[in-house]
């Protein structure tokens, strides 16, 4: 089978029980990066050295059908330099092609970044987005946030520390600079750092340069007051723009909190 286990986010302390054991018996070991997965080895004193084959962005969708072969003969262990394969990491070809090729799949949970800084914002966590790293062209950039400014989940972005001020820069300006947001920084570490605050001020803070992995959590956005009638109204201008009625009745029921099922049955009757 392939097993995908997720490894420490920084503190080597939070390594599972069952990752120890899985290391400790593997025989291959498919890694992002390798040097990183000997330096895990070394850090839990793991004595085992099983055979460590490199699988990450450049050559996973070339590699994925010979490691699902070899998957079937012998347990495949994959791991990533940090946190659960897949998710912003290398591993989702391995396992669609996996789950193609019928080859068992399964996961030894972990340390996420993505949860952790969502548990430590102080942000709604009962709906959410993970949104992985945004665009690096400014103009991508703007669009994309300007495509979720009326997102109305907590939204969760990795960002690298040289380009934070610029996006919180450029959120501040698609979401609103009072836009509820925490920057979560070296999570798990020695130096970890929550800073809270409005988009404005989290973006003149970050303009003084920040060090280390960083997580941006946002606030979703509020409801909007809208009466049923105009929100009707939106929802007839984005059909006729368009949009099948099904998804522009649930994209403003996401904007004003009213029911999707109700805006698509008033438009219906007001045909």
């Amino acid at each position: 089978m392939i097993i995908l286990a997720a490894t420490p986010i920084g503190n080597l302390a939070d390594a599972s029980g069952r990752l120890r054991t899985a290391l400790e018996s593997a025989t291959v070991i498919a890694a992002e990066d390798t040097r990183m997965t000997q330096r895990l080895l070394q850090g839990l004193g793991i004595g085992n050295r099983p055979r460590l084959i490199a699988l990450h962005d450049h050559n996973e969708k070339q590699r994925a059908a010979e490691l699902v072969t070899r998957a079937r003969e012998e347990d495949l262990l994959v791991l990533s330099d940090a946190g659960m394969p897949t998710v912003s990491d290398p591993g989702y070809a391995l396992v669609v092609e996996a789950v193609a090729q019928g080859v068992t799949v399964t996961a030894l949970p972990g340390p996420s970044a993505v949860i952790t800084a969502l548990a430590v914002a102080g942000l709604p966590t009962d709906r959410f987005t993970f949104e992985g790293f945004p665009a690096r062209k400014p103009g991508e950039q703007h669009r994309l946030f300007v495509s979720l400014a009326s997102e109305r989940r907590t939204m969760v972005f990795f960002e690298a520390p040289s380009r934070l001020a610029a996006t919180l820069e450029t959120m501040a300006g698609a979401f609103g600079p009072e836009r509820p947001a925490a920057v979560c920084r070296e999570l798990t570490k020695l130096h970890e750092e929550v800073v809270r605050g409005s988009l404005g001020e989290l973006a003149a803070w970050a303009a003084g340069g920040v060090r280390g992995e960083i997580v941006v959590v946002v606030g979703g956005a509020p409801a909007r007051d809208v009466s049923a009638a105009d929100a009707v109204a939106q929802v007839q201008t984005l059909v006729s723009g368009g949009i099948r009625l099904k998804d522009a009745a649930a994209e403003v029921a996401a904007q004003t909190g009213l029911s999707s099922r109700e805006l698509y049955q008033a438009v219906l009757a007001a045909r």
